[in-house]
């Protein structure tokens, strides 16, 4: 089943506009999720509106939005009167600028979308305006309504399409100094720099996803299919690690030792699986099997990895 668009509207560069699909590039639907039922009976809750003050039910179709203006003093906004504003951006992606990669700072990023063309008629236009962005090193900066907010968009060559990424405003970046002014200024010894520094080179490798695991997902799993198969769980928590760096030099010495020593697989490649236990291995399957967050493998090969020109930069706060 073809991915249904979270939004459609116009790509527009000057006097150039085209028709878009927008679909949201990520997804957390893989995820394992949970239900809340009742203990008692295993059936499951439903969440049900309840008047703040009266304590009766509230029907769907008697709610409403608020913006409180004093203290339990609203100002009644329905949303026919939220979509009828009349901002561009509700139907129409206007590309305003064009900015070096590199300086959008990473704390901005929100969320990315995949951009296509949404008819025939369109695909030149859109064709034409991402071929013109590519390997420029710049990404276009737009705006565009999604749930029923303004939003700031990065626009940028992506494959056959344009990969969007939805960017905070300034006032929802807190101010980093809050938070690192109080740190005090340290002078790091030369050998313990130079420790730490091999430490960092040992580990080094190209960026891989797909190396990644979701160890607590995987427990999660894991626990699911035991309690599905009648085998006991523990309810034991597990005690939290604690600070063992006395003599940091001492730490950073057997650190390198340990690195050395660990046979551990080199980045990007997976550790093979252990076999399941024995009073699971057995058990029969279940009409509905557990199978949690896993990547979906896709039918073409994957895009190469973009150049090292085109990735953002840190910037100190």
């Amino acid at each position: 089943m073809a991915p249904r668009p979270y939004w459609k509207g116009y790509l527009k560069l000057s006097l150039v506009a085209c028709p878009v699909a927008v679909f949201t590039a990520t997804t957390s639907s893989e995820r394992v999720s949970f239900r809340q039922i009742n203990k008692q009976t295993g059936n499951r809750l439903r969440q049900q509106l309840v008047d703040d003050v009266t304590r009766e039910p509230v029907e769907a179709a008697d709610k409403i939005r608020g913006y409180e203006v004093d203290k339990n003093v609203y100002v009644q906004v329905e949303d026919e009167e939220i979509e009828a504003l009349q901002v561009e951006s509700n139907h129409t992606i206007d590309i305003d600028s064009f900015v070096p990669r590199e300086q959008i700072d990473e704390r901005y990023l929100e969320s990315s979308y995949y951009i296509a063309p949404n008819d025939q008629v369109g695909r030149e236009a859109f064709a034409v305006i991402r071929e013109a962005m590519r390997g420029k090193d710049m990404v276009a900066l737009g705006r565009i309504v999604l749930a029923k907010r303004e939003r700031v968009i990065a626009l940028q060559p992506w494959e056959k399409g344009l990969l969007g990424t939805t960017l905070r405003y300034a006032y929802e970046v807190r101010n980093a100094g809050e938070y690192f002014d109080e740190i005090p200024d340290t002078k790091i010894p030369k050998e313990m720099l130079q420790l730490a520094e091999h430490i960092l080179e040992s580990k080094a490798g190209d960026f891989d996803p797909t190396a990644f695991v979701d160890h607590y997902e995987e427990a999660v799993v894991d626990m699911l299919k035991r309690k599905q198969a009648g085998a006991p769980v523990s309810k034991q928590k597990a005690a939290a690690p604690t600070s063992n760096v006395v003599n940091l030099m001492d730490a950073l010495k057997r650190s390198v030792a340990a690195e050395k020593h660990s046979g551990k697989a080199a980045p990007g490649k997976k550790a093979k699986s252990k076999g399941k236990p024995d009073d699971l291995r057995q058990q029969p399957q279940f009409k509905f099997p557990i199978e949690g967050g896993k990547a979906k493998q896709p039918k073409v090969a994957a895009a190469p990895a973009p150049s090292s020109k085109a990735k953002p930069k840190r910037k100190s706060a």
